[in-house]
């Protein structure tokens, strides 16, 4: 199966159903309409080079069906992030995968002041040469007999490269990932399965779509099952977003904690009522953003797991198996082996290891490098660079990248643990980021990044009850506002630069 023959399955089984509702634009478009537009689409950039087409577009009806469009025209979709540096981002891609077209948006240039870039093509000006002629084409090719019009637009392997996306680049320079057909469908298969998602759900789609969890998570598990999209572009737009689960009344959202600390903050009491499934992931969610949903929403958040390898669900909590604080059970279809960091022998319960991962929807290895492919996969295992365990009844627990892991008095102090015990005692709305600081005389310390002065000697006397004296900082800096991804998480390497820059410059050495 291929997701672009999925897509005009689901579009002819469900001609007149809405499709896409875009709050951003304000049209709405049947499953009817979004077939004879992305056909169109398709037709037109067939008139660009074969194999990778650049995708820059904010989530929308025109990225939705772009995207789709680039599948049926036989162009591998490189989904890039603007939100951060969109130039750079969208030479990296052009060098790294060896492609020069980019369809992108004049109105979003504008918005986000990025130059223009050689081969970049405006989706408005597509849409503004598409003719009568190209419009009665593509609604008569819509007609056809199914096995016809499957026929009529890019065949080939599930195997084959559906969408090329980028690692947020959070430790180093972004790893391209090519996940084929394959690899999404036996995602969206396993965890729609697991969680009961059909094509009766509404999904608010509001993540970006150069982003594994918005890629998979909003736009191809809509299409996939037929289901009502309600897309809107500014995911930061927190007031508006609560407004959009007011009125369209949703049944699935999906989010990171640090966009759903903004909607619970912007929401009117019961604004959310309308989900049966609320997820957060790409983050660790805190207690109190559950507790407030429930407060304010009567709402259950769940977490779940993922990573862009592995297209991305890995684990979930569900309505029937919800033990908040754990990552959920493991999908169907996923194996998963805790390996001890010393030995490399599978951990026991409760014994914190590596996180190896292994099933149909672990890609089969970067784009273009052997050696950074053979330094996480292994027999089909892929080494998420994650640390967890499995507790006695079978629920994930993440403990923090492993690279979030270090050696303070010889001992291994994980400073993702050391975040979430400081969340339970800051003010409400005050972030934290926790890293180390080497020092070559007393050795390597901790110190916490927040994002408002904090009462320190207060935090750390309640600290001192869950964790021993080595894993408190050593020290608080405040930096108000915390570096983030486009994908909604704290920059963890952009923080611990500006740490250890504040430090050398104000020469604290513990």
């Amino acid at each position: 199966m291929l997701l672009h023959h999925q897509f005009i399955r689901m579009a002819k089984q469900n001609a007149s159903k809405t499709a896409i509702i875009d709050k951003t634009t304000g049209k709405s478009v049947t499953y009817s309409r979004a077939l004879i537009g992305a056909l169109i689409l398709a037709t037109k950039f067939k008139k660009y080079e074969k194999g990778f087409i650049g995708i820059m577009i904010p989530t929308s009806a025109g990225a939705a069906l772009a995207t789709a469009g680039a599948l049926m025209s036989g162009r591998m979709p490189v989904m890039i992030n603007y939100s951060t540096g969109a130039e750079a981002n969208a030479r990296y891609a052009q060098k790294k995968c060896r492609f020069s077209t980019i369809i992108t948006s004049r109105s979003l240039l504008e918005k986000i002041n990025c130059p223009l870039v050689e081969g970049m093509v405006m989706i408005e000006d597509i849409m503004d040469g598409v003719t009568t002629g190209d419009k009665l084409k593509a609604a008569l090719k819509t007609k056809l007999p199914l096995g016809m019009l499957l026929k009529s637009v890019s065949r080939g392997s599930e195997d084959d490269t559906a969408a090329m996306l980028f690692t947020s680049g959070s430790e180093k320079d972004p790893k391209a990932v090519p996940l084929s057909h394959r690899n999404l469908i036996a995602n969206i298969e396993s965890f729609s399965n697991y969680l009961g998602i059909s094509g009766e759900d509404t999904l608010l789609a509001n993540l970006v779509f150069y982003h594994i969890f918005g890629l998979t998570v909003n736009l191809w598990v809509a299409f996939y099952h037929g289901m009502t999209m309600v897309t809107y572009a500014n995911p930061l737009d927190f007031q508006k977003i609560s407004t959009i689960a007011r009125e369209e009344k949703p049944t699935i959202m999906v989010g990171t904690p640090s966009f759903f600390w903004g909607y619970l903050n912007k929401s009117e009491p019961g604004d959310f009522n309308s989900l049966r499934l609320m997820v957060a992931g790409a983050d660790k969610c805190p207690d109190a953003l559950r507790d407030g949903y429930m407060k304010k929403h009567g709402v259950s958040l769940l977490e779940g797991y993922g990573a862009t390898e592995t297209s991305p669900v890995i684990s979930v909590n569900s309505v029937e198996f919800n033990r908040p604080g754990s990552t959920g059970k493991v999908i169907p279809g996923i194996q998963i082996r805790i390996e001890s960091l010393d030995t490399g022998e599978e951990c026991k319960v409760g014994e914190t290891g590596k996180i190896l991962v292994k099933g149909p929807s672990v890609m089969k290895g970067y784009y273009d490098d052997p050696q950074q492919t053979t330094e996480v996969l292994s027999d089909g295992w892929y080494n998420t660079g994650d640390m967890g365990y499995f507790d006695a009844d079978g629920y994930l627990w993440h403990a923090g990248r492993f690279k979030r892991f270090t050696k303070v008095g010889g001992e291994m102090v994980s400073l993702v643990k050391v975040e979430n015990i400081m969340e339970k005692y800051l003010h409400h709305g005050v972030s934290c980021c926790v890293v180390e600081v080497p020092d070559d005389k007393k050795g390597s310390y901790i110190v916490a990044a927040v994002s408002a002065e904090v009462n320190k000697t207060e935090i750390l006397r309640r600290m001192m009850a869950d964790l021993p004296s080595i894993a408190l900082p050593r020290q608080f800096v405040v930096i108000e506002n915390l570096p983030m991804m486009g994908a909604g998480k704290i920059n963890f390497r952009t923080v611990t630069k500006m740490v250890r820059e504040m430090i050398n410059e104000t020469g604290f050495a513990g």
